[in-house]
């Protein structure tokens, strides 16, 4: 590489560069959780990785532009960002049409947390990274309120299909069904489920099965071109669906409309967003566009809808009866908190006193990827970062369309846009200029 660098500095370089991005590594207050994290990016990335990834642009990127700005001769460096790419550190898109890759650094989640668990075996040790990635989530808050303490998520709910009545079908809309974003898929592949192999390391492991997350279009081909997993048809991949809904699995995909890149078929006990919710009380995931409801004439009390809801928001309340000694149990949504899955409504099967309901207000999700990036940005107070990478300029193609999605905002939303762009202006401009007072 031409120097040498600590293996501290690396890392504390890296550090900073995952924190300008969507989704950054923050330092927790708990011991345990402090020493998971440095294990998870020891056990990542090498000293010489660590230093070469704090230096990868914010967006994706040609091979000669990330050159330019390492310093190193591209045929030095794409041999270093492949050797990256296959341990999903780095990712490469490869545009279909003209075969060129563009490169990025993966951003711990949705990126190099799931993809250090999807194999079940490579050169990465599962059962300690496993505990690392165990006691830095868990261990403390800190992340868990970095990537779902915003508005815009990385995940939203897919409500199950088959818990919607006849007259509800005609208005749900193509990218709110699973069913569809299969159909509508360039490509699929099915990969293992990150959490519960990691829970499997960690002998927590649940009944359902590995093999069940989906992804789609450019995910798919990355993880088939770097063996993450392996490609699947349509046929075989709504057999997988069918089965997941049948297993008690909630849906979640990516949070956008168009062309999104995965979904997962998610237990409670091992998916890290449905924990989230549980564990502290975060809105881990975007809610579908329905909300569970009791149809009171109906339940017996049974309590199968709350044993089965994936993010407890259903609890069983006694109430009294006329001319009846005993209570009768019924149960009490938190609509806040429900998701919108619709697992209470298969797990009360014939007794047909759980159904969906549209909400009043459909959740927002975004368009696609560049205005769910803006959108995380602005929230996380990272636009600057986006916009001019820490100096390294997008080009005139790139601003424009942020300028664009910016413009497509709420109005307030643009105003805090408007204030930390400006606001990054006036520090570069104090540092570069003088005072001629002084």
């Amino acid at each position: 590489m031409g120097h040498s660098i600590s293996l501290e500095e690396g890392y504390k370089q890296l550090l900073q560069r995952l924190d300008a991005g969507q989704v950054g590594l923050p330092e927790p207050g708990e011991s345990d959780a402090r020493k998971g994290r440095e294990e998870i990016l020891e056990i990542l990335f090498s000293p010489e990785e660590a230093w070469l990834a704090s230096r990868m642009p914010n967006m994706p990127s040609k091979l000669e532009d990330i050159a330019k700005r390492t310093k190193l001769d591209a045929d030095e460096l794409l041999p270093r960002l492949n050797a990256m790419a296959d341990k999903g550190i780095v990712m490469d898109i490869v545009n279909p049409r003209t075969k060129r890759a563009l490169y990025l650094l993966s951003p711990p989640v949705v990126g190099f947390f799931e993809f250090s668990m999807m194999r079940l075996s490579d050169s990465i040790p599962k059962e300690k990274m496993a505990k690392a990635l165990d006691s830095y989530i868990h261990g403390d808050p800190a992340f868990a309120e970095e990537v779902f303490g915003t508005d815009t998520v990385v995940g939203r709910t897919l409500v199950q299909e088959t818990a919607l009545q006849e007259d509800q079908l005609p208005d749900i809309l193509s990218w709110e069904r699973s069913t569809e974003l299969i159909k509508r898929a360039r490509k699929i592949a099915v990969t293992n489920c990150y959490c519960r192999h990691k829970a499997e390391h960690l002998g927590k492991k649940c009944d359902s099965p590995l093999e069940v997350c989906f992804s789609l279009n450019a995910g798919a081909d990355y993880v088939i071109s770097r063996n993450f997993g392996r490609e699947i048809n349509r046929s075989e991949a709504m057999e997988i669906l069918e089965r997941s809904r049948e297993g008690g699995l909630v849906q979640i995909a990516d949070n956008v409309m168009n062309r999104p890149t995965y979904i997962c078929n998610c237990c409670s006990c091992c998916c890290g967003q449905l924990q989230a919710i549980k564990e502290y009380d975060l809105l881990a995931v975007n809610p579908s566009n329905y909300q569970a409801m009791v149809v009171s004439d109906e339940c017996r009390g049974c309590s199968r809808c709350a044993r089965a809801c994936p993010v407890g928001a259903i609890v069983m309340e006694p109430y009294s009866q006329v001319a009846n000694k005993k209570n009768q149990l019924m149960p009490k949504i938190d609509i806040d908190r429900c998701i919108g899955c619709g697992i209470c409504v298969s797990a009360c099967g014939k007794n047909n006193a759980m159904k969906m309901e549209t909400r009043e207000a459909r959740p927002y999700v975004s368009k696609n990827s560049i205005e769910r990036t803006i959108r995380m940005a602005l929230e996380k107070g990272r636009l600057a970062h986006l916009l001019f990478d820490q100096g390294a300029g997008r080009g005139s193609k790139f601003l424009n369309k942020m300028v664009k999605g910016i413009c497509a905002l709420p109005k307030m939303d643009k105003i805090i846009a408007s204030e930390q762009v400006k606001s990054r202006f006036v520090k570069f401009a104090l540092k570069k200029i003088k005072d001629p007072t002084i």
